[in-house]
């Protein structure tokens, strides 16, 4: 355990530039204080003492602001950046290096007792604000763009952005390396398609022009 809170820590010191000393990520991430929370939450639920988990991820809301259900698995050097309004469901299931930004729901879409939240592969990155719905697979070392609804699977490597969300680049046309903090440089599919339109009106309009003359 206390290996595994170590590596816990220096994953914030890789993940987050903001991370000064030891006793500031021990004291001062909620984040972290979410995840070791939720191991023992995890343990509670998976020996049978499910009240006591709940109540455990309940109180564990309450001081962070994070909400992960202690039926979810989670993997090593998982870190939530920031952290508030992050809601993690019941079966959820998160590999390994994973990064997710405040407001991230992970939600289910269905109320049948079966698996109905996503599954997330490892080194997946969900920017602030991100939804992803429903027991899709989210693909190894895609990314998910801030504010973006998540409702099918996305392919491994590959960037999805918008509402619902769009593939914009597959793996094969990423550029490496991507830089994980822009979200700000992500493709929008919206105003792509409205430049489109607005080139093909002035195509027609020209035609037309030549047309009249």
């Amino acid at each position: 355990m206390i290996k595994l809170m170590i590596e816990d820590i220096k994953t914030i010191f890789t993940e987050d530039p903001a991370a000064r000393s030891i006793v500031e990520v021990i004291l001062c991430y909620p984040g972290l204080h979410a995840l070791w929370m939720h191991r023992i939450s995890h343990f509670f639920w998976k020996y049978g003492l499910k009240l006591l988990g709940r109540i455990n991820s309940q109180f564990t809301r309450f001081l962070t602001g994070i909400e992960i259900h202690p039926g979810a698995t989670i993997g090593r050097r998982f870190f939530i950046d920031h952290g508030m309004g992050v809601v993690i469901g019941e079966t959820t299931e998160i590999g390994n290096d994973v990064l997710i930004y405040q407001g991230v729901v992970l939600g289910g879409t269905s109320l049948e007792k079966k698996k109905r939240h996503p599954t997330i592969m490892d080194n997946v990155v969900i920017g602030a604000g991100a939804i992803v719905l429903g027991p899709i697979i989210v693909g190894e070392g895609a990314m998910i763009g801030s504010g973006s609804v998540v409702v099918n699977e996305v392919p491994p490597g590959a960037t999805v952005v918008g509402i619902p969300g769009h593939v914009v680049l597959p793996k094969e046309k990423r550029p490496k390396p991507l830089i994980d903090l822009e979200h700000g440089h992500l493709p929008d599919p919206v105003t792509e398609a409205v430049n489109i339109l607005v080139n093909r009106i002035a195509q027609l309009e020209d035609r037309i022009k030549k047309i009249e003359k």
